[in-house]
């Protein structure tokens, strides 16, 4: 026998993707810790002996990353530095046949809904009494709640739906008591995530009950900051905006993402909504909730965009001035009904294109950076990097918006708030120094 089967087994999760994902991971860490197994988060000690791999398949980039990273886990696993390599997530639900042919030495794999099984796997119990309960891997200041799972939309290009399943909400108590449970951990700010926001609640309520929910978790004490992140723009319910301005802590933020503008574009993503129909909401909603900060995502390059459907988009961003962009270069997803279109934008005219569209917001970002020189915001300190500080404002999520950087001789804890002077302004983050 082995020395190594001697020891206690050590499980790492390495986590690909978004925040959902992310989420899984540390559900799955609770579990493991509850039934007394070791587990870490993206462990660089190499301490561990078994590996699990939750992969993203979202687009092309993110499959790559997610296969060379269980190509790597498998290389240790030959060379002897573990004992099993696991593989969970979008990619192992969307393609696990056509991967396990490929990499029979993974161990096994798992699909998005398949913690029980996964748990077996691993010779771990599934502890229902533990719903909601989970090893953060973020800082313990914030953490993101998933309100549900899966979708019910038919965008053309997306793949989600094939890997996640239809929409599922949570119900509000499961959620306020997931709520309630991180605040004792520490957290302050939580960010509403699910792949669409403002369906929350039709499945179980038979209604949006978006709005319902936000009162329910505002009132919870200790949680200062509630973010949303992925409302959809058509049919949105604008009762969002009514909960926003009667709790102070759900932040004055709407990530939205609309992929286009261009009516042709529009129509052929499936997306259910006009570009005159975005622009009287996004009207109504800077109305309705004065000084809200904008998000969006867009796509670049799907299949029979034209120069002209670039120069709308660009034209559409100049008129509404977002506060933030994002931008994806658009990905051929087999199963998806943009699948039977053309692909017929190469990737460099693709990146071109999303460059081209991104040039056009940052001169925005830079010159709504620059109007907040001399105005004093909350920040929320994330943390201390190579001599300064890194916070936040209500305006910005993690890793996706702008930081605050802050040189301070004073000590500053890390998830404390502070007020802060805006002393310099760049392209996408500001400088700031604490005052009081």
């Amino acid at each position: 026998m082995k020395a190594k089967s001697l020891k206690k087994d050590k499980v790492n999760i390495i986590t690909l993707g978004c925040s959902k994902n992310l989420v899984d991971s540390e559900v799955l860490s609770g579990q493991l810790q509850a039934n007394a197994i070791d587990v870490v988060h993206e462990n660089k000690k190499l301490d561990h002996n078994i590996v699990v791999v939750n992969t993203c398949g979202f687009i092309d980039k993110a499959k790559e990353e997610s296969i060379n990273t269980i190509f790597d886990q498998l290389e240790l696993k030959r060379r002897g530095k573990l004992d099993k390599v696991y593989v969970t997530g979008c990619l192992s639900e969307r393609y696990r046949t056509d991967l396990a042919e490929e990499m029979p030495e993974v161990d096994a794999w798992f699909g998005t809904l398949e913690l029980p099984q996964m748990l077996k796997q691993l010779e771990a119990d599934y502890k229902t009494e533990l719903l909601g309960e989970r090893l953060l891997s973020t800082p313990k200041h914030y953490a993101y709640l998933k309100i549900s799972e899966g979708c019910n939309r038919t965008c053309s290009f997306c793949a989600i739906p094939l890997m996640r399943g239809k929409h599922i909400s949570k119900p509000i108590e499961a959620l306020v008591a997931e709520a309630e449970n991180l605040v004792k951990k520490g957290v302050k700010e939580i960010m509403l995530i699910a792949q669409e926001l403002t369906y929350y609640g039709l499945d179980i309520y038979k209604t949006r009950a978006l709005p319902q929910l936000l009162d329910a978790l505002a009132v919870i004490p200790g949680i200062e900051w509630i973010r949303l992140h992925y409302a959809y723009p058509s049919k949105f319910p604008l009762e969002i905006l009514d909960a926003m301005n009667r709790h102070s802590n759900i932040c004055k933020y709407l990530d939205m993402p609309l992929q286009h503008a261009s009516n042709n574009m529009l129509q052929a993503m499936k997306r259910q909504i006009t570009r005159e129909e975005m622009s009287e909401l996004i009207a109504t909603i800077r109305a309705k909730v004065p000084g809200i900060c904008l998000r969006t995502t867009l796509i670049a390059g799907f299949p029979g965009e034209t120069e002209d459907d670039v120069e709308e988009l660009k034209t559409f961003l100049q008129e509404h001035r977002f506060d933030r962009v994002g931008i994806f270069s658009y990905s051929h997803e087999e199963n998806t009904s943009a699948f039977e279109l053309e692909d017929n934008i190469s990737d460099e005219e693709k990146a071109l294109r999303a460059q081209e569209i991104m040039e056009v917001q940052q001169e925005i970002s830079y010159e709504k950076n620059q109007e907040k020189i001399g105005q004093v915001f909350k920040v929320l300190i994330d943390k201390k990097e190579a001599g300064r500080y890194l916070a936040r404002t209500e305006f910005d999520s993690v890793e996706v918006d702008n930081e605050v950087v802050i040189h301070s001789t004073k000590k500053l804890t890390i998830g404390s708030f502070v007020q802060v002077k805006i002393t310099k302004a760049y392209d996408y983050d500001l400088e700031g120094e604490v005052i009081g």
